[in-house]
């Protein structure tokens, strides 16, 4: 009897590891089914979070892209700035960390455009020197008590005239008893004349910070603001007018600054009748620039075609630029985001879209 009681006992032991052992093996394999489940809970919504900052970051670059080159729009300039100077650059333009001319950077786009405002004037005298405050005419339609149509300290401004040139700057002190605007920086990039004009200007640029992978936007006086966070690339592309600016009539081109009447400078550079982009041929007006198509189909706009002159309004001026800059109309973007958590090895996602500034292309 001892010895079946024995029997009995150990073959309830081995029953017993065998159960527990297929208790063991179901529970693995339950958790083995239910951890990729739990993945596939926190994959879904980052995926979704991806999806909202690629809007983001669309959003936020479209909406500046597609007023780019808005001008003023009272007075006898009024026009896009695309009729004086590119309101469109490959770079970072402002008062902080501005890049130096013919910087081309893919990742890095600086737009400029007159918002609604009063403040739009023009230049009353010469300036004594790059330094010298501004003195200012009183427009038509300004207020009693506000001679200064709403220039005020603090407030960016664009000054730029016929030759090409322009500056921003920002409003450091005014005294509209005298319409005299003080600016900073202390120094502009010429001493400009009677007639230049000064308008209220929004200057910004876009760019990838890639060391913390953000797409940051910069207002152009001293505040860098993140759009949008994971952003892993982001690539500007430029496609342009493949014809050059042509004259259209005595003091009149398709498109940038217009040069000085035949026998007439304007500047120290260039020789009477020309300027950065029109040539004297013989007795003739005409394009500096060369054609870059046969059609009248956009062309892509190559770095190298952006950087290599001839520079705007002349090669000595601090801040100036390359003339083909004013061929731009069209800027394909495209922007990439990955995930916020590298150990769910999701797939970056991307987005690429194009925009064709309207004040850019009034007469195409």
């Amino acid at each position: 009897m001892m010895r079946f009681a024995d029997e009995m006992t150990g073959f309830s032991l081995v029953e017993l590891l065998v159960s527990a052992g297929i208790t063991l093996a179901v529970t693995a394999g339950i958790f083995a089914v239910m951890n990729p489940a739990r993945g596939t809970f926190q994959a879904q919504p980052e995926r979704s979070d991806m999806q909202q900052r690629l809007r983001v970051a669309a959003d936020a670059v479209y909406q500046d892209l597609v007023i780019a080159g808005a001008g003023r729009y009272a007075g006898a300039d009024a026009a896009s700035l695309g009729h004086f100077f590119p309101p469109v650059l490959p770079m970072r333009r402002g008062l902080v960390g501005a890049d130096p001319p013919g910087t081309v950077k893919a990742d890095t786009i600086t737009l400029l455009y007159v918002p609604a405002t009063s403040a739009q004037t023009t230049t009353s005298q010469m300036m004594a020197a790059p330094s010298a405050a501004l003195r200012v005419d009183a427009e038509a339609g300004c207020p009693g008590d506000d001679r200064l149509c709403g220039f005020a300290i603090g407030m960016n401004v664009l000054i730029d005239d016929d030759t090409g040139a322009y500056d921003t700057f920002t409003i450091a002190g005014v005294d509209s008893a005298a319409l005299t605007i003080l600016h900073t920086p202390a120094d502009l990039s010429k001493a400009y004349g009677s007639g230049a004009r000064v308008t209220q200007v929004v200057s910004v640029t876009h760019w990838l910070n890639a060391s913390v992978n953000q797409l940051t936007r910069y207002d152009g006086v001293g505040s860098d603001a993140a759009s949008a966070d994971n952003v892993a690339s982001l690539q500007f592309e430029y496609y342009g007018e493949p014809q050059p600016p042509a004259m259209r009539r005595p003091g009149s081109v398709t498109y940038g600054p217009p040069p000085p009447e035949v026998g007439t400078t304007a500047g120290s550079f260039w020789p009477a009748g020309e300027n950065c982009i029109i040539q004297l041929v013989g007795d003739d007006q005409a394009p500096r620039l060369a054609a870059l198509g046969g059609g009248p189909s956009l062309v892509k706009l190559e770095p190298a075609t952006l950087s290599d002159g001839p520079w705007c309004p002349d090669p000595a001026n601090p801040n100036r630029w390359d003339a083909d800059l004013l061929r731009v109309r069209k800027i394909f973007v495209t922007v990439r985001v990955r995930s916020a958590f590298t150990a769910l090895r999701l797939p970056d996602q991307e987005i690429r879209f194009e925009v064709t500034p309207r004040n850019l292309n009034l007469e195409r």
